[in-house]
């Protein structure tokens, strides 16, 4: 199943091109008392909804889905994880390029370069920093670098805490497309990644069933007719179940928490006016605009 959120924050089936209106299945929600929970609540139900959902599907309104404006499928994240220089192509292509700043602590050692996520572990962005596709990125620093970084979007479903590897993929309800923005700089990556729009996750979630192994996937992203990114998932460095249970170890994983898994080579400088597209093998394409803020 394809599962969408879209125009003024509906929800919807994705079968084909066509998007069927699955709005209704949220009067199941129970009424958000205060505090709220600090979760996404109805990825949380995803699983035990998803029969209903679907019987939604068949008799619900339906859109062009290129009429429609895709948000992030994921609404209320406790966290979106980062998961840093997880390529090796990657790894090489900061250390090449001066441009790329990369003095943060834990980012370089004197014998190897520029380090792996394996030394240096997680970032968290800001949840306010998410966005869908058809939102678009608004560049903040325009007359700094702000570059793309395409990577492949983990979504949890269910509470877990030292998850072992051999579990992990039971977690994770369904994969999207992330875009891990950032402007380059010499502050700390988390807030330099964590500006409003840096977190693009769309143009629907995929689950699970859908997506046989998450770790041989196909990708691509251009900026206008460019092609600047190009890789498959089974050239990163630190595995899919190892980044679930490496996080979980540290923080509990919640419903609706998104795992960015890491960029390829290909990093790029993207400009107000620019439109990226991203494509994945199993989950789909998307376009994301890019403007200035204001």
């Amino acid at each position: 199943m394809r599962i969408c959120r879209f125009n003024d924050n509906r929800i919807g089936v994705v079968r084909g091109d066509k998007v069927h209106d699955v709005t209704s299945i949220l009067d199941r929600l129970e009424p958000v008392r205060y505090p709220a929970p600090v979760s996404d609540r109805l990825i949380a139900n995803l699983d035990a909804w998803r029969a209903d959902i679907e019987k939604l599907a068949d008799k619900g309104q339906t859109f062009d889905a290129a009429s429609v404006r895709f948000l992030s499928p994921v609404a209320n994240p406790s966290k979106i994880i980062g998961v840093p220089t997880n390529y090796q192509a990657h790894r090489a292509e900061m250390a090449a390029d001066t441009t790329i700043e990369h003095r943060n602590r834990g980012e370089r050692d004197s014998s190897s370069g520029v380090q792996t996520v394996l030394d240096q572990g997680f970032f968290l962005k800001a949840n306010s920093s998410l966005v869908g596709p058809s939102e678009g990125v608004k560049l903040r620093f325009p007359d700094r670098r702000n570059d793309h970084e395409a990577e492949l979007g983990l979504v949890i479903g269910k509470r877990g805490s030292d998850i072992a590897e051999k579990d992990a993929l039971d977690y994770v309800v369904g994969y999207a497309m992330a875009l891990d923005m950032v402007v380059r700089g010499k502050e700390d990556r988390s807030f330099r990644k964590s500006i409003d729009t840096y977190s693009v996750l769309g143009p629907w979630l995929v689950t699970k069933d859908e997506i046989a192994d998450p770790e041989t996937l196909d990708f691509s992203l251009w900026v206008n007719d460019d092609l600047r990114q190009k890789s498959n998932t089974s050239d990163m460095i630190m595995k899919v179940r190892q980044q679930i249970a490496l996080a979980s170890s540290f923080y509990t994983l919640l419903p609706g928490d998104i795992i960015m898994t890491g960029t390829c080579s290909g990093v790029g400088r993207v400009a107000p006016g620019d439109v990226m597209t991203f494509e994945m093998q199993g989950i789909g394409r998307m376009q994301i605009p890019v403007m200035a803020n204001g």
